[in-house]
């Protein structure tokens, strides 16, 4: 045998071992990293739970946890994508306007706060206090930088969640898994209403009337937490039934029978919580969560039975047919509350028209500039007049488009609210075009367009546990937006 030859027997093995030892090691670094990638998800999750137990995350408390344990979330997150040398599954780039857009906004906030601005830049109001002091103060744009400090906090709070939830959520096992456990804790929070309305129906007469409430603050609020389950929980229905029945055929009669069949055996979990959740929804009596969980219901409908997929039309109208005429039976059975909210106030809420009409006028005092982001509740009294009762309280100005601009100016608020649309309209594309997995960017497109309606009347998205919960579900929604054959990362 040649020397040659004799080299090349022995480099052979070599090679081969070599190449044996590197593909161990990625799987032992993929095997590290779904480990990792499982416990980020289990933390993350748990904290979606607690977000809505104190008071629905509305307290200084909870914004306290909330922006310790989210964002921290993301550091271990990224910190351990160093470590173990790998890529981010969705790439900052796939999502670069509303990044761009976001980035800006953060930036202009800092400026708002900041006290090196020029002084013709600051809020009359500094000067004022100065004056009444007989001191210097320093002044900003900001007629109040701790409350714009504080919102600030939120809203990187709310960003980190729909970050990791898209870096986790592009695997699609876990974002199935991800569903199902906010279906699962809103229903949780359902019950827990309906238990505590069964035990003390009469509680608190002069202020929520025996309607549902749950951990929340207000119902109204509680409503639109609730109808993001309802919607969410649709969605798991709907895909189930439409896994039971892909491959069913035969005579209408022997369908039905399939129908009742799996309904009975395997959908019952489903079904109650759907129904626990719906019942509470509407012992909320709250007309603008009812009303902005039926436009949610809607957009769900249509994407889901969009022209392009013709394979399980029929069975797909045939499970929304039998749902549709459950909701109603449901609503004629518990739809007395929001009823007779109707019936008792009407559609229209004076006192709130005035509030919004005081809102638009102080925008239009501060078009560029604004008074500083989350500052509403000082900046409300500069401009309050006889049209609004001397004694009511306002904190919110239950319209969070108004008092984003107020607080941002036109631009900038523009700016934010743009962000979160171009997300929303990322998912309802990718429920349009993805044939397969296309549950959560259509619950996600649905609950978005739930919540800016809702948002129009109630400070709804100024609720963390709300603004949490959606912002999981967006980012989600964002990662299963595109094939998983393509490659996202970066």
């Amino acid at each position: 045998m040649s020397i040659q030859s004799r080299a090349r027997s022995f480099s052979g093995p070599r090679k081969a071992n070599a190449t044996a030892a590197r593909c161990s090691g990625r799987d032992n670094l993929s095997g590290e990293s779904a480990i990792v990638e499982r416990v980020l998800l289990w933390a993350f999750i748990a904290g979606l739970a607690w977000c809505p137990f104190w008071f629905g995350g509305y307290v200084l408390f909870a914004w306290g946890i909330n922006a310790v344990l989210f964002p921290g979330l993301v550091a271990i997150y990224e910190l351990s994508l160093l470590i173990r040398g790998a890529r981010h599954p969705v790439a900052m780039r796939q999502i670069k306007v509303p990044v761009a857009l976001f980035a800006t906004v953060v930036l202009w906030i800092l400026i708002q706060n900041a006290t090196w601005t020029p002084e013709w830049l600051h809020h009359p109001i500094w000067q004022v206090s100065a004056d009444a002091l007989d001191r210097p103060i320093d002044g900003s744009i900001s007629v109040n930088r701790e409350l714009t400090s504080l919102a600030l906090l939120r809203l990187i709070t709310a960003a980190s969640v729909f970050w990791i939830a898209m870096q986790l959520c592009r695997d699609s096992s876990r974002a199935n898994f991800l569903l199902w456990s906010i279906a699962a804790i809103i229903c949780a929070y359902a019950a827990y209403a309906l238990f505590v309305l069964g035990l003390t129906p009469g509680r608190e007469q002069s202020h929520s009337h025996s309607f549902t409430t749950s951990t929340f603050v207000n119902r109204n609020s509680f409503a639109a937490y609730a109808g993001i389950g309802f919607v969410t929980i649709c969605g798991l229905i709907l895909r189930f039934y439409r896994q039971e029945f892909m491959s069913v055929g035969g005579s209408v009669r022997f369908r039905i029978a399939t129908f009742i069949e799996v309904t009975g055996q395997k959908a019952m979990a489903l079904l109650g919580g759907a129904f626990a959740i719906l019942v509470a929804l509407l012992l909320s009596g709250s007309r603008g969560g009812i009303s902005s969980t039926v436009l949610g219901l809607l957009v769900f409908t249509v994407l889901t039975l969009r022209p392009r997929k013709q394979q399980f039309a029929e069975q797909r109208w045939a499970i929304i047919a039998v749902g549709a005429l459950l909701v109603v039976a449901t609503f004629l059975a518990f739809g007395d509350a929001v009823a007779g909210k109707i019936t008792q106030e009407g559609l229209r809420d004076e006192s709130r028209m005035a509030v919004y009409l005081i809102a638009i006028r102080s925008i239009i005092n501060a078009p560029l500039l604004g008074y500083g982001y989350g500052t509403f509740a000082d900046v409300f009294p500069m401009f309050r007049d006889q049209s609004v009762s001397s004694w009511a309280r306002w904190s919110m100005a239950h319209n969070t488009y108004l008092e984003v601009l107020q607080g941002l100016g036109l631009l900038f608020g523009s700016m934010l609210v743009a962000s979160v649309v171009v997300l929303v309209l990322r998912c309802v594309k990718g429920a349009v075009t993805r044939e397969m997995n296309e549950t959560l960017p259509c619950v996600a497109a649905s609950v978005g367009f739930l919540l800016g309606l809702h948002s129009l009347v109630d400070f709804s998205l100024q609720m963390q546990a709300i603004a949490i919960t959606f912002m999981a579900l967006l980012g989600a929604g964002v990662a299963q937006s595109e094939s998983s054959r393509l490659k996202l990362g970066d």
